[in-house]
């Protein structure tokens, strides 16, 4: 058993895809227009290419709920590993990405939180 595919919801799907690609710096695998939504689905510039995120349309009353009770519990919907969070975290700012936690030390690691400006708290942590 494997992981091939993982979604995150979004509230527009181009929107999603302009930041996932232009400031988080995924490269889109796929954008397959399906009915009045897409398929598109972003790979890390760093893996292998296997696991793809699917840019999710929220548009199921229950993806919504869902989305909104994390985001305003201020829990964050997925998270990616990075080798150096504060390194990720300036480089980030600079594209004007707004942080709901700053870089912090644990004893389990060091992490931040961000806006992904599609309806989701984003988790980085070094790993």
């Amino acid at each position: 058993m494997k992981i091939k595919l993982t979604s995150v919801f979004v509230d527009d799907q181009d929107k999603a895809l302009q930041f996932y690609t232009e400031i988080l710096g995924f490269i889109k695998k796929h954008n397959v227009p399906v009915g009045t939504f897409k398929w598109i689905t972003v790979v890390s510039p760093t893996g292998s290419g296997e696991i793809e995120l699917v840019l999710e349309p929220n548009e199921n009353p229950a993806a919504k709920t869902y989305q909104k009770a994390l985001y305003d519990q201020g829990i964050p919907f997925t998270s990616f590993f990075v080798d150096d969070v504060q390194q990720e975290y300036e480089r980030l700012q600079k594209h004007g990405v707004t942080f709901t936690v700053m870089p912090t030390k644990e004893a389990w690691g060091t992490y931040a939180r961000f806006d992904d400006t599609c309806g989701n708290l984003i988790q980085i942590q070094e790993g």
